[in-house]
C-alpha cells in the first residue's frame, strides 16, 4: 500500500493512570476495526484521529496530512464524519430535516453521496416525516449514520455505534452496516469490543491493550493467528468467507462453500444459493480426529493440515492452528488430548464442527 491509499496515525499522550502509544497503518478502503476491552484506548485513539483530543503525533489520510510535528488541521476543516454512541439528533426536526442539516451545508459540486442514496442505504424511505422521539434506538442510529454520510466525508469514524442498543436493535441495524460495507467507497474506522460486530463488518483489525497495539492486519489472518492476544477468550476463532451453494429446507440448513471445504450451517436468515456470506467457527467448537468418522452426529468433517500448536495457552489448554486448503482455522483442545493423539505440525487430520455451532 502506498501513502496515498492508506490512513496513517501515530500518537503518544499520557493521562493520569493511562497512556496511549500507537503507530498504525490502515487501508484506505473498507472497514477497519479498533478492537479491545473497555478502557484499552479505542475511543481515545479515535478522538485523536478526529482532532477532538490533542496529542503529539501525526495523521495522514489518503496522502493528505491532517497533523504533523508543526501543523494541526482544525477539526472543522477535516473532511470527516463522526458517529457517536448516542445519536444526538435534533429533537425538534423530523428525520428529513435532520438529514438535510449537514447535506445543505455541502456545496452541490462537492457532494459525493446523494440524499436518496443515503436514505435508501439505511432504509429510511418510510421514516422521513417521523420525529426522533417516535423512533426506536436502531432507527435513530440509522438516521445518525445517514446524516453523517450526507456531509460527504473522506473518512467516517464510528465509536461503538451499537453499544447503546438492545439486542433486537443491534440485529436490526447490522444488515444496514453490512450494506454500507458493500457499497460505500468511504473508508470507515469502527470502534468495538464486540467480536461479533467486528467479524461481520471489518476487513482490517487493530487490537489494543492498555493503550498499545498488540496485533494488527487483515481480519481473517489476524483473528486466526496463533499468537492472537485474545486467543484465550471464549469467542476466539476463525472467520470464513464463501458462498451458499445449496439449501435444505426440510432440515433448515444451508451448505456453505469456502476455499478449503464446505460446511452445513443453520439457516436462520433468508439466504439463497449464490449469496456471499461470512461465518465464524469458534476454536472451542472444533474437535480433531486422525481419521474420517461419519458414524457420529457431527455433520461437518473437513480435511486439514496442522500448521502450528501453541501449548498451554491456559492451564491444560492448547491451541492448534490448522489449514483447510489455504483457510486458517483454530481448535482449542486440552493439552492431554494433543498428547494422546500425538498431534504435530504437518499432520493430516479431520476437523469436526457441529452445524449448530457455526455462527453466520
Amino acid at each position: 500500500m502506498t501513502a496515498s491509499s492508506t490512513i496513517d496515525a501515530r500518537f503518544q499522550c499520557t493521562f493520569p493512570g493511562f497512556s496511549l502509544d500507537v503507530d498504525i497503518t490502515l487501508p484506505g478502503t473498507g472497514i477497519s476495526a479498533l478492537f479491545g476491552h473497555s478502557g484499552c484506548g479505542k475511543t481515545t485513539l479515535l478522538r485523536c484521529m478526529a482532532g477532538l483530543q490533542s496529542a503529539p503525533g501525526s495523521m495522514t489520510v489518503l496522502g493528505e496530512p491532517w497533523q504533523t510535528e508543526t501543523f494541526v488541521r482544525p477539526v472543522h476543516k477535516r473532511p470527516l464524519a463522526y458517529v457517536f454512541q448516542e445519536t444526538h439528533l435534533f429533537p425538534h426536526l423530523n428525520v428529513r430535516r435532520n438529514l438535510e442539516f449537514g447535506y445543505r451545508r455541502i456545496p452541490a459540486g462537492d457532494r459525493q453521496i446523494r440524499f436518496d442514496e443515503a436514505v435508501r442505504w439505511l432504509g429510511l424511505e418510510s421514516h422521513l416525516d417521523r420525529m426522533p422521539v417516535g423512533l426506536s434506538g436502531g432507527e435513530r442510529q440509522r438516521v445518525a449514520i445517514a446524516r453523517a454520510l450526507l456531509t460527504s466525508p473522506r473518512l467516517l469514524l464510528m465509536d461503538e455505534p451499537l453499544s447503546a442498543l438492545d439486542l433486537n436493535s443491534k440485529q436490526e441495524i447490522l444488515p444496514y452496516l453490512e450494506r454500507l460495507h458493500d457499497t460505500l467507497a468511504i473508508p470507515i474506522i469502527y470502534v468495538s469490543h464486540s467480536t461479533e460486530e467486528v467479524a461481520r463488518l471489518a476487513d482490517h483489525i487493530v487490537m489494543l491493550e492498555e493503550g498499545r497495539v498488540v496485533a494488527q492486519g487483515p481480519l481473517r489472518e489476524t483473528l486466526a493467528g496463533i499468537d492472537n492476544p485474545f486467543r484465550v477468550q471464549d469467542d476466539a476463532g476463525a472467520l470464513l468467507e464463501g458462498q451458499i451453494i445449496e439449501l435444505d429446507d426440510h432440515w433448515h440448513l444451508a451448505l456453505f462453500r469456502f476455499e478449503g471445504g464446505q460446511l452445513w450451517l443453520r439457516c436462520e436468515h433468508r439466504v439463497k444459493p449464490g449469496d456471499r456470506v461470512r461465518v465464524r467457527v469458534l476454536a472451542r467448537d472444533v474437535s480433531l480426529a486422525l481419521s474420517e468418522n461419519s458414524d457420529q452426529s457431527i455433520q461437518n468433517l473437513v480435511p486439514a493440515v496442522i500448521d502450528q500448536i501453541d501449548p498451554d495457552i491456559a492451564p491444560g489448554i492448547s491451541l492448534v492452528r490448522l489449514l483447510a486448503g489455504p483457510t486458517p482455522i483454530l481448535s482449542r483442545l486440552t493439552s492431554r488430548a494433543v498428547a494422546q493423539l500425538g498431534l504435530e505440525p504437518g499432520m493430516n487430520v479431520w476437523l469436526q464442527i457441529k452445524s449448530v455451532a457455526v455462527i453466520g
